[in-house]
């Protein structure tokens, strides 16, 4: 299902029993932040801190801090079953092939049309417009003893490119007074890539950002798409329905129309400012950096509006299961390109970019490798540190196998694959701030092709007869 709203969705919380009112008073800076990590490294539910310290407007954070709650953003009890309908749709035999294949593949393009944003004359994001611009009834948190000040953590960032597509991507927002924001886009994502060619061609950059709505729109800003492709088809793939669109007030842009809370803006070129230290979901401060300004030009919102926000820190914290739901939604596509992988893991604990774990249908010498290589070249998985291959088979789910698999079939001196390239610029570890080194370990089964002249050997396993037998017997045991 659909949430037209963030509210409808802490309706269908609280309705679970997954959401907790906070009725005493809090403080936006730092408090607020430490209920929350406590709440999600303890698996707890989603918080409404409805008196903030100073503030009217309240403040809820925890929203996707379980596979639970992630799956309900989503409209699904698993977060495997959005994968199933992209697999579906991606399948080989539905892809049409010249002009009868695109007539028959007709019914699901109209399915796929339906998906598309639409534009409303009213919205809710608009219900209250305040007449100077400006942040001071935001609670915005502070969520890190030396971050460098506030900063929007949950926000749906909004630009449009030279061709006028509009681009929807999260990246944090440093408050440095009432009506200026530094925007943290890096290097390898699309609003930068936008912002750098309106800079260099001497363009006003307008921004808006929109905060709330119906939940799947955070997860859609966080997702990892090709360049090009518009975050809010996919949002409305997932939701089953396209996501109503409002047209700003002082910029050209268009906005979610069940958005919290909406700011409006632009950015100047050439104009920079340090942005940071920040508390970062690698469990790290990512350093200051000089980054582009947001001048807000107008702020709407509805009446009585909530403050949506995300606490990082060192994994697994709320993200992690936005990995996951990234995880499961983008192996179809993976697939596409690299067929003999049967499934793939980021594990939280690898924030996302530091390690992949992926299981393949070995076929030949060297696939290992080749899919490593293949990983590598593939979207934001090119930020990839470390890369595990194991065999089909193997739950890469499952840590302790995995490693048993590794310590077992892993020899240094021949499966081991170095290589450099771009890695996360949250990265502290290599001494060039996003290029470095990766590494790449093939733990499958070797062949004499592969320099193994010995029998692989097979891992033990009791015989499916006995197991039976035992099974049977086993109330006989007394254990």
């Amino acid at each position: 299902m659909a949430y037209e709203s963030l509210r409808e969705f802490l309706a269908a919380l609280e309705e679970r029993g997954w959401l907790k009112r906070i009725r005493a008073e809090v403080d936006r800076e730092l408090e607020i932040s430490e209920i929350t990590r406590r709440v999600v490294k303890g698996g707890g539910p989603a918080l409404l801190f409805e008196r903030v310290k100073g503030y009217s407007v309240p403040v809820v954070t925890n929203l996707f801090g379980s596979c639970e709650r992630m799956a309900l953003a989503l409209g699904v009890t698993s977060l495997d079953e959005p994968a199933a309908r992209l697999r579906a749709l991606l399948r080989p035999d539905r892809l049409p092939q010249g002009l009868w294949g695109k007539l028959k593949a007709l019914p699901e393009l109209q399915e796929m049309a339906g998906y598309l944003p639409y534009t409303v004359r009213r919205a809710p994001c608009q219900e209250v417009v305040l007449d100077k611009p400006s942040l001071d009834f935001l609670p915005v948190l502070k969520c890190w003893p030396e971050d460098a000040g506030p900063f929007i953590t949950l926000p749906l960032v909004f630009v449009r490119d030279e061709d006028g597509r509009q681009n929807m991507g999260m990246y944090r927002l440093q408050v440095f007074d009432d009506r200026t924001l530094g925007l943290h886009w890096q290097t390898h994502k699309d609003a930068a890539a936008i912002w750098r060619r309106a800079a260099a061609e001497g363009r006003r950059l307008e921004v808006a950002v929109a905060l709330g709505g119906d939940p799947v729109l955070a997860y859609a800003a966080t997702a990892p798409l090709p360049r090009g492709m518009d975050e809010l088809l996919l949002a409305g793939f997932l939701r089953r329905q396209g996501v109503p669109l409002v047209r700003c007030l002082s910029v050209a842009l268009e906005v979610p129309a069940e958005a919290e809370i909406v700011l409006e803006g632009y950015v100047e070129p050439g104009e920079l400012r340090l942005e940071g230290p920040f508390g970062d979901h690698t469990g790290f401060y990512s350093p200051a950096d000089l980054y582009p300004v947001m001048h807000l030009t107008c702020v709407s919102h509805r009446r009585d509006p909530v403050f949506p926000a995300t606490v990082v820190g060192p994994p697994p914290m709320e993200d992690a299961y936005l990995g996951m739901a990234t995880e499961r939604l983008f192996l179809p596509l993976i697939q596409m390109y690299l067929p003999e992988v049967v499934d793939l893991h980021l594990p939280a604990v690898g924030a996302f970019h530091n390690w992949a774990i992926v299981a393949i249908r070995k076929e030949y010498p060297g696939q290992a490798q080749k899919v490593m290589h293949g990983l590598w070249g593939l979207g934001q998985l090119m930020l990839t540190k470390i890369i595990v291959v194991v065999d089909e088979g193997v739950d890469v789910h499952d840590l302790d196998a995995v490693l048993w698999q590794v310590c077992a079939n892993f020899d240094p001196a021949r499966d081991l694959l170095l290589s450099r390239g771009p890695l996360d610029l949250l990265d502290h570890a290599p001494a060039t701030p996003g290029y470095g080194g990766k590494l790449g370990l093939d733990a499958t089964r070797k062949g004499p092709a592969e320099g193994y002249p010995r029998q692989w050997p097979e891992p033990l396993a009791m015989s499916p007869e006995v197991r039976a037998l035992v099974d049977r017997r086993w109330p006989e045991y007394g254990l």
